[in-house]
């Protein structure tokens, strides 16, 4: 218990549903109509409430990232200031630290890999003689002010969500996603090229939540309009048997439970396992190149495979829920 990590990705998932869902529940009221003939924001208007709440989710995390001032750490990193998002010195990880305890953040968090700390960035390798001690330290990259923010996200989804409930024309629907994907993605260019606000994962920044979210329109509105428009359902049917089956997938591929289970055979040293083997001499020995045969290794083994596998479990009727 002195070291347990207290946050997670699916910690986070379940915090951003939970405030939404209170936050569907909360505007139940608002009726299921068609909405095509009001206007580009009649569903805006629909769910004020929420964006209302967005809004002011958005003026917390911003007021706390570029208003609390972050003291020097107590091992030799010297911060004393504010606004600042280099990796020792942001508010994310300094209220992570106060809140939740040292012990309790993340050991391995992605700046290991910064230039400062080694000279194999961007990949992780040996530190640097005269690396900063920040380099060694933990850092929580699912704490909770970036988790606070990451609701912004869920937020965005389900507005994607209304549209599809509310708009029952296609092209509605596609002006819709477009717009607002477009206009997201925009922004967070933006920012993040202005250097107002960069792109930093760990911090879930808002130009982060733009380019993400404003992405995630734009393709899912190019594969709305392929499978429900031009009817190519037969083509992408594979990413719908994952979808029916996505508890699955991802415990057994994402989460790396299989790939556990196999590397559990291995000859002549436990470096040696089934896993490595057939990477190396199935895909990168092949390929001539490390890096496609990874890349290539990762899509047969743990996207193509468990599509095919989700689509039999699918037409046997198999499906893995809670």
């Amino acid at each position: 218990m002195k070291h347990i990590r207290w946050c997670g990705i699916l910690q986070r998932i379940a915090l951003a549903y939970l405030v939404v869902a209170v936050m569907e529940i909360a505007t139940k009221d608002a009726r299921v109509q068609d909405q095509s003939s009001s206007g580009f924001f009649s569903v805006f208007r629909l769910y004020l409430s929420q964006w209302i709440v967005a809004c002011c989710i958005l003026l917390i995390y911003l007021s706390l990232v570029y208003g609390i001032y972050v003291p020097d750490w107590e091992f030799t990193v010297t911060c004393g200031t504010r606004g600042n998002l280099s990796p020792p010195c942001n508010a994310v990880g300094y209220i992570d630290r106060k809140v939740l305890g040292i012990n309790h953040l993340y050991q391995k968090p992605a700046w290991r890999r910064h230039r400062d700390c080694t000279d194999d960035s961007p990949h992780e390798g040996p530190f640097k003689r005269d690396a900063p001690a920040w380099c060694a330290s933990p850092f929580e990259p699912e704490g909770l002010l970036s988790s606070f923010s990451a609701v912004l996200s869920t937020i965005i989804g389900v507005h994607y969500g209304h549209v599809l409930v509310h708009m029952k024309s296609h092209m509605d629907r596609l002006k819709q996603w477009v717009t607002m994907g477009i206009a997201l993605l925009l922004l967070g260019i933006i920012l993040h090229f202005s250097h107002a606000i960069p792109l930093n994962k760990q911090l879930y920044t808002l130009s982060y939540i733009c380019v993400t979210a404003g992405a995630a329109g734009i393709v899912f509105s190019m594969l709305y309009f392929l499978v429900d428009v031009v009817s190519l359902r037969y083509v992408f049917a594979p990413l719908r048997w994952v979808g029916m089956n996505a508890m699955l997938v991802y415990v057994m591929a994402a989460a790396g439970i299989f790939e556990g289970f196999l590397n559990g055979w291995y000859y002549d040293g436990t470096n040696n396992t089934l896993v490595y083997w057939v990477r190396k001499h199935v895909f990168v020995r092949v390929w001539h190149s490390e890096r496609v045969g990874i890349l290539l290794y990762v899509l047969v083994s743990q996207i193509l495979l468990w599509a095919l596998l989700a689509g039999l479990l699918h037409r046997a009727g198999v499906y893995w829920k809670l």
